[in-house]
């Protein structure tokens, strides 16, 4: 399963370029799918927020019968197109978005009909499927073709399949994540600390970024409103107000705002 995804690594650059570019403009990056594929796609959306402090609404997720097929997975709901419609719509997708959509056949109704649907009013697929020439990659802006083989278990995709999928999405939101400054010297910079451990790790960040002991990298996050990028800046002698102007005006990249005056 490993292996498989080396050979899309030029397709999965690609796809986080036009993932990237769209969060950047002020758009949306969707994820969608079906059963084991909707959930390592889920799985890499929820991420977008733990991980790098997106809104989960520039991030919606696509998954075929909502939240109650993640309590009760059902078949069935992958071979409804009427709810890909709904679910699309809900979404408001429009030219300036991207989604990702997942499918290990290639060739689910669900994902295809939101991909129908996506292109149709403007949006950019990037697909990800384990079977060559499938549906889904044909009609894909940028496909991604993970040749997994035969799963061990007949016809379980959570397999080699989903695990395929998983790295894939892996990178793609990492690298996401490294375009538009989120990633500092290998560091969360864009965190949520919504709850003590989080909290901790953003203090320890500041505190290793500014060159500061934990005291003042929390006195500065309480300054910046728990903020982490502008606390850095703060905790190196910024105000507040400054130290939003000089991310403001380095596009939100950390290491470039650490080089500006204050």
């Amino acid at each position: 399963a490993l292996s498989a995804v080396r050979p899309a690594l030029s397709a999965l650059v690609t796809a986080t370029d036009l993932a990237a570019t769209a969060l950047r403009g002020g758009g949306k990056l969707a994820y969608a799918g079906a059963g084991s594929s909707g959930l390592m796609a889920l799985a890499d959306c929820l991420e977008m927020l733990g991980t790098f402090g997106i809104s989960p609404d520039r991030t919606p997720m696509l998954f075929a019968g909502g939240a109650d097929a993640l309590l009760k997975m059902t078949g069935g709901v992958e071979d409804d197109p009427a709810l890909a419609a709904t679910d699309l719509a809900r979404a408001a997708l429009g030219p300036q978005d991207v989604v990702i959509a997942v499918s290990a056949s290639g060739s689910t109704p669900y994902t295809l009909a939101v991909i129908q649907g996506a292109r149709q009013a403007g949006v950019k697929v990037i697909g990800i499927a384990n079977v060559a020439d499938s549906a889904l990659l044909q009609h894909a802006d940028v496909p991604v073709f993970l040749d997994t083989g035969a799963e061990i278990v007949a016809g379980s995709t959570r397999l080699g399949a989903a695990t395929a999928q998983k790295v894939a999405m892996n990178l793609i939101s990492v690298l996401v994540g490294v375009q538009l400054g989120h990633v500092h010297d290998g560091m969360m910079v864009n965190l949520i600390a919504d709850n003590a451990k989080l909290r901790d790790r953003a203090a320890r960040i500041v505190a290793r970024i500014a060159g500061v002991d934990t005291g003042i990298a929390r006195v500065a996050l309480n300054r910046a409103n728990g903020a982490v990028k502008p606390a850095v800046l703060v905790a190196r002698g910024a105000t507040p107000d400054a130290a939003l102007a000089r991310l403001n005006s380095a596009g939100g990249m950390l290491a470039k705002a650490l080089k500006t005056k204050t």
